[in-house]
């Protein structure tokens, strides 16, 4: 009986009991180390730049429209902490990429009940940075043109102010793309099939990039959240494409 397909909010709680299963708990302790680490440099330095960083963004309003400026503080720390938030995620894929593959690559073996990849070994670990580090550029190179805009967008008076909604559906929609690429990529997809399939999933897809990128802004959660993306995302491959 072929199993069904769930919701976004379903497949990341999927994914963090994979990750949670005695099968699966050794390939998660690489990524956690390393998003340990990444979140505990973010919450240091953006500790003493937020202000900053808010204040160069706010627009300079006249005097008879000081009344303003408490309506729009928190709409520009919205978007300082949607603007953080992603890039430090990015980056942090970009340097856990290998070991996100691999974990979607044990966790698809665990779902499917076959295995259809190499045994493990460090050597096969080894040889997949490359080809992650690779797919990751590529994503990059997708982010980055769309990320300049939106940052160009953010220091525009007036229009600014839709910058943070427009962050936050650029940021769900990089989530999905950011973890489900991972299966995809072990599966030799190539990158502009995976974009035009996850068009064809695009409320599915938004779904479970919502979901993801509301976990990973909750702190603490959100280290052990990425590793339980990655089996969500892969949980999302195998069902959504049976």
């Amino acid at each position: 009986m072929q199993a069904p397909v769930l919701s976004g909010p379903q497949y990341l709680r999927e994914g963090l009991k994979l990750i949670l299963s005695p099968s699966l708990r050794l390939f998660v302790l690489l990524p956690l180390a390393v998003n340990l680490l990444l979140f505990g440099g973010l919450i240091y330095f953006a500790g003493h730049q937020f202000s900053l960083w808010v204040d160069a963004l706010m627009p300079t309003l006249p005097d008879w429209l000081s009344f303003l400026s408490y309506i729009l503080w928190p709409l520009f720390v919205a978007l300082v902490l949607l603007m953080v938030f992603f890039t430090f995620t990015l980056l942090a894929n970009i340097i856990a990429a290998p070991f996100n593959g691999f974990l979607a690559e044990k966790v698809e073996v665990v779902v499917r009940g076959q295995d259809n990849f190499p045994p493990f070994s460090w050597g096969e670990l080894v040889a997949m940075v490359p080809r992650t580090l690779s797919r990751e550029m590529r994503k990059l190179g997708y982010f980055l043109p769309r990320a300049i805009g939106l940052f160009i967008l953010s220091f525009i008076p007036v229009v600014n102010v839709i910058a943070a909604p427009l962050w936050l559906v650029f940021g769900i929609w990089m989530m999905a793309i950011q973890y489900i690429d991972y299966p995809a990529d072990n599966n030799k997809m190539s990158w502009q099939d995976m974009l035009a399939w996850l068009r064809q999933k695009r409320w599915q897809s938004m779904g479970f990039g919502g979901i993801t990128y509301l976990a990973l802004m909750i702190p603490g959660v959100n280290v052990l959240m990425m590793p339980a993306a990655v089996a969500g995302a892969t949980l999302f491959w195998v069902r959504e494409r049976t």
